[in-house]
Formats: structure tokens, sequence, C-alpha cells
């Protein structure tokens, strides 16, 4: 689905890896993932899923990211700067996507007299918080881990740079202004297709 920051992660970082890949549409809004033939291949019913040629499945994002990235420069070797990934991309999954994505779900694709639209309000304000944390982190330093561009910045962009979708201003927030612009500068970059 390639209006999903969580699938679009996965393309932003195999085409800056130069990987061949097929891309299958799913279309989840319509119920393509709850079919019995995609329950079959992944029994929670979303996308993305990563399925090799050998038949190995993949699910959950940033479990593909680390899976992806291994042995790239990507993902670092270095114990310590490898935890401070895998925190980045929990805090993406579960501070940053509940409010920032839902927002953008609710706010771009739910019809206006929705009864999810009153929920706009409290994800803004949350939402507003974890990209505090967000704009702190980033106050003298590039990235989000280390001294180099790598999957927590791919999985924190993708919905970061589409936030304004939810509603969210990122005018107030200079530090994630220029990181964002840091990440679409990198080589191989590809925008998300709204």
């Amino acid at each position: 689905m390639r209006t999903s920051g969580n699938c679009y992660k996965l393309q932003l970082l195999l085409d800056q890896l130069g990987r061949d890949y097929r891309w299958v549409d799913v279309d989840s809004a319509h119920g393509a993932t709850r079919t019995p033939e995609y329950l079959a291949k992944n029994p929670n019913g979303k996308v993305p899923m990563l399925e090799l040629e050998d038949g190995r499945r993949l699910a959950e994002s940033d479990a593909i990211l680390c899976y992806l990235a291994e042995g790239t420069p990507l993902l670092p070797d270095d114990a310590w700067l490898r935890a401070q990934t895998l925190q980045w991309l929990f805090f993406e999954q579960y501070s940053h996507e509940p409010y920032v994505a839902v927002a953008r779900f609710i706010r771009r694709w739910l019809p206006h007299d929705h009864p999810r639209q009153a929920e706009v309000p409290a994800l803004l304000q949350k939402g507003l918080q974890v990209l505090g944390v967000m704009e702190q982190h980033l106050a003298g330093r590039e990235w989000f881990v280390g001294d180099s561009y790598g999957i927590a910045d791919i999985a924190l962009y993708a919905y970061t740079h589409c936030a304004s979708d939810g509603g969210f201003d990122l005018s107030v927030f200079p530090n994630i202004r220029a990181w964002l612009a840091r990440v679409q500068a990198q080589p191989g970059h590809t925008p998300m297709q709204h």
C-alpha cells in the first residue's frame, strides 16, 4: 500500500540500497489483507509483508527494515548503536505511529463526519509531545543514532515527513525540519506516493 508510511519505509530503504524487488499492492483499506489467501501468508492481516524468493515471509515494517539493512552501514554493527537503533524503532511504533499516523489516517481517509474525527484533538496533543521528543533529541545532532544516517531515520521519516496530513504543524520544529531535509538529500531517496 504505497500511501502507508510503514510500507514506504521499506520502499525507501530498498531504493537507497539499490536492490531489486517486486512491489505487490494490497488494498488493505478495502479488505484485501483479510482474505483467506492473505491471512494464510500473514495471520495478522496487515501490510507490509516481505516474501522472499524461497517462500519465507516476514511481517512488521521495522523488523523488515532490520533484516534488509543487515550488513549495510544503515544498521550499525556496534552493540550500543544497534540498541539505540532498536530504541528508536520501538519509539516509532509505540509512541510516534499511534498518534502521528493515526491522525493522518483519520483526517485523510475518513469522511469529515466520521465518528473517529473526534479522536483528532487528543491525537494532535500526544503527537506534538512525541515530535517534541524528536526535536529535543535532534538538537546538536544530524541523525537519530550515531554520526550517520540509518534505519532509525528511515523509520521516523516515513510518517514525520507527511505529518501535516494529520494536522501537525512542523514549522515549530526547526530541528525536525532540518533533519527531514537531510533525509531527502540522501542518495537514492524516493518520495512517498500519495
